[in-house]
């Protein structure tokens, strides 16, 4: 049996359920306190959430970027936001471009392989890649809004 790239998920089905991940993401974001996103932590060396917020953004774009153009350049790090407010902005229009560019993704680059700065992969492994991490990540903000006594928004409304 051939599997093709929209036999399992449609390439408009997988941005919907990316998109509901990135709204729920957003409002972790969002439950943080000013003043703790980019500085709590509660096991050094982990990084603060912000910080894994920031690669998430920057690692959702290199896919949208790389599944549109076949280009997957390392994101430049040093460029990260670093307010609560840039963060929510960045995110905020990158889910715009998500919206309005994700048309642009060929089925047949997203089952072709793809030259990550990782490592190669077809472009499916390298999409839910993005939304694994994205839950990865989001999983352990939770951990950390809840040591600092705030309460993360419900998983499962996205």
């Amino acid at each position: 049996m051939t599997l093709t790239a929209d036999a399992v998920l449609s390439l408009p089905t997988f941005l919907s359920h990316w998109q509901g991940h990135r709204a729920l993401t957003r409002r972790t974001i969002e439950a943080f306190p000013e003043g703790e996103l980019f500085t709590f932590t509660p096991a050094p060396p982990m990084r603060p959430f912000g910080q894994m917020a920031g690669e998430l953004l920057f690692v959702s774009a290199m896919t949208l970027d790389g599944l549109r153009t076949g280009e997957w350049p390392e994101p430049d790090w040093s460029t990260m936001p670093q307010t609560k407010a840039d963060l929510l902005a960045a995110w905020d229009a990158l889910s715009d471009r998500l919206a309005d560019e994700w048309s642009g993704v060929k089925a047949e680059t997203v089952a072709r392989l793809q030259p990550l700065p990782w490592g190669e992969m077809p472009g499916w492994v390298a999409a839910m890649y993005a939304v694994d991490n994205e839950i990865h990540h989001r999983g352990q903000g939770y951990v950390y809004l809840r040591a600092l006594g705030q309460e993360p928004p419900a998983f499962y409304e996205r």
